[in-house]
């Protein structure tokens, strides 16, 4: 039986709400952030939200620092109207308005630390604000935001016009650009809003965000979905000149599924050996561990692109040599800092001769922020057991980085994957190489069509493929998947192999010798 670990390591980025120790370190973010301490809220009045609704506090801590924060309460927006300021809307910035039983959710201040704008701090703390409305069951998020650009262009155009110009995109505003960006809609302008914003000149913009999921407080209420996005990179070998070339190559990926707002990104398996492009060893054996030595680089570097893009990165596989033994190692970089690992468990008889690869003897299952998930790397997936024991512990997406040389051995890893998809009831989702290395000594060409696969039923996809590739393209393939919509195929599908696998008993008969049946 394979064993299983749920060990992870450290957190390094936390979303959490705010307790009153923060409140010092909040008070001097937002007087930074702001960049005008007038307009920040007090000691008192962040004690005071605290207080009141601290569910509604929220910060976001990198590595021991509190990087940004917002403030917020439920209010019914229609007894304050669409003419109001920041003082009649949050009670004089204490929030002793704040309802419990109200329709909405208001925010009434975001700020994230100047030196730490670019690790998409503000994304998180709307996101944050979201997952507070649909938890609360509220009707939408509204909020006045600031116009800090106006005051450039306001000897040329009225606000109206100024907020216009912004949303054709003629003019770049960084507060109300990035609203726009995330969803909010413009629904008004909001004049003398705040007393002390000079840029922008008392301006807001009035902005809603509607919670598609809310239902009214008389009808039952049930949860419909719970969208998982993924995009599994079908991933080209080319020459480099540097490991600052495969990391610049990596992250315009990661960069590209962070806009298209994917939870997950996938690598292939593998992908590290194109760094033999610009290592001078022809040895496979050596080859490897001269890999393994870029271990710690391709660490740092998949972390910090996990956190700076806001994006759960399952990175391939790297080489990784341990007590002189070379392993297959896939890793999991999570977007809050998090990072897991798992070794490769089932080695091909061409790893074994060539590169010496050991297999790993610990199946982990991860707990993420998207659902629990597991790496069964290339080969893995081939064995049904590996993936029953991750789906008897809770998984809900089993990826399989890969690598292929022929269509032959990429076919086995496709089926095998859509196998696992249907008898465990779960996703599964495959990331190739294609391409060639004609200068690197022993690197045959690659074969791939990237998928995400689902079980074959009527709640899923025709033919059971959420998405897939072209073949032997480069490219990423991008596909929702839905784990409500999973587990209660799970309880109530067409067919139920995985809750009748559970209650299933085997009996084994043998006579040594039969009687006789007369006709």
């Amino acid at each position: 039986m394979t064993q299983l670990d749920l060990s992870n390591e450290d957190q390094k980025l936390i979303v959490r709400n705010i307790r009153k120790e923060d409140v010092d370190e909040i008070v001097k973010l937002a007087q930074l952030g702001f960049g005008n301490p007038a307009i920040a809220f007090t000691k008192k009045q962040y004690l005071s939200h605290i207080e009141i609704f601290p569910e509604g506090q929220v910060c976001v801590e990198y590595k021991g620092k509190i990087v940004g924060s917002c403030s917020s309460l439920i209010i019914n927006f229609d007894e304050y109207g669409k003419e109001h300021t920041i003082d009649e809307i949050s009670g004089n910035g204490y929030i002793t308005n704040h309802n419990p039983n109200g329709k909405n959710l208001y925010g009434i201040d975001v700020v994230v630390h100047p030196d730490y704008r670019h690790m998409k701090i503000g994304r998180r703390l709307y996101e944050a604000r979201r997952e507070i409305c649909k938890r609360y069951n509220l009707k939408s998020i509204i909020f006045g935001g600031r116009l800090p650009n106006y005051h450039k262009y306001a000897d040329k155009m009225s606000v109206h016009e100024y907020v216009e110009q912004v949303q054709k995109k003629n003019i770049y505003d960084p507060v109300l650009t990035f609203q726009l960006m995330n969803g909010f809609k413009v629904k008004g302008i909001l004049p003398d809003y705040l007393k002390h914003d000079t840029e922008s000149l008392k301006y807001a913009t009035l902005m809603e965000w509607e919670n598609v999921d809310y239902v009214p407080k008389n009808i039952t209420y049930y949860q419909h979905a719970r969208p998982v996005r993924i995009a599994a990179v079908q991933y080209k070998l080319r020459e480099l000149t540097s490991f600052a070339d495969f990391k610049t190559q990596c992250e315009f990926f990661v960069d590209m599924s962070s806009r298209r707002r994917a939870d997950f990104v996938v690598f292939p398996e593998n992908f590290t050996l194109q760094l033999l492009s610009f290592i001078d060893e022809k040895v496979p054996s050596k080859q490897v561990r001269k890999i393994s030595q870029y271990t710690e680089q391709f660490i740092e570097s998949f972390s910090d692109l996990a956190i700076r893009h806001s994006v759960n990165i399952v990175a391939g596989s790297q080489f990784v040599v341990k007590n002189g033994h070379i392993y297959n190692v896939g890793y999991l970089f999570h977007r809050n800092g998090k990072i897991d690992s798992q070794y490769k468990l089932h080695v091909t008889n061409d790893e074994k001769k060539w590169w010496g690869i050991q297999p790993g003897k610990t199946l982990k299952v991860f707990d993420t922020d998207s659902g629990k998930v597991a790496i069964l790397l290339g080969y893995d997936i081939q064995f049904a057991d590996v993936a029953e024991t991750a789906v008897n512990e809770g998984a809900e997406i089993l990826f399989t980085p890969f690598s292929a040389e022929d269509m032959q051995g990429y076919l086995r890893t496709r089926y095998c994957a859509q196998a696992r998809a249907v008898e465990n009831q779960v996703y599964t989702v495959l990331s190739g190489l294609v391409g060639n290395l004609p200068n690197v000594h022993h690197l045959n060409g690659q074969y791939a069509q990237s998928a995400i696969f689902s079980p074959a039923d009527f709640s899923f996809p025709g033919k059971g493929i959420v998405s897939e590739s072209e073949a032997n393209t480069e490219t990423v393939t991008i596909g929702d998947v839905d784990l409500v919509a999973l587990h209660r195929n799970r309880k109530v599908g067409t067919v139920t192999p995985l809750l009748d696998r559970k209650q299933r008993k085997f009996l084994l008969a043998v006579k040594k010798k039969q009687d006789d049946v007369k006709v």
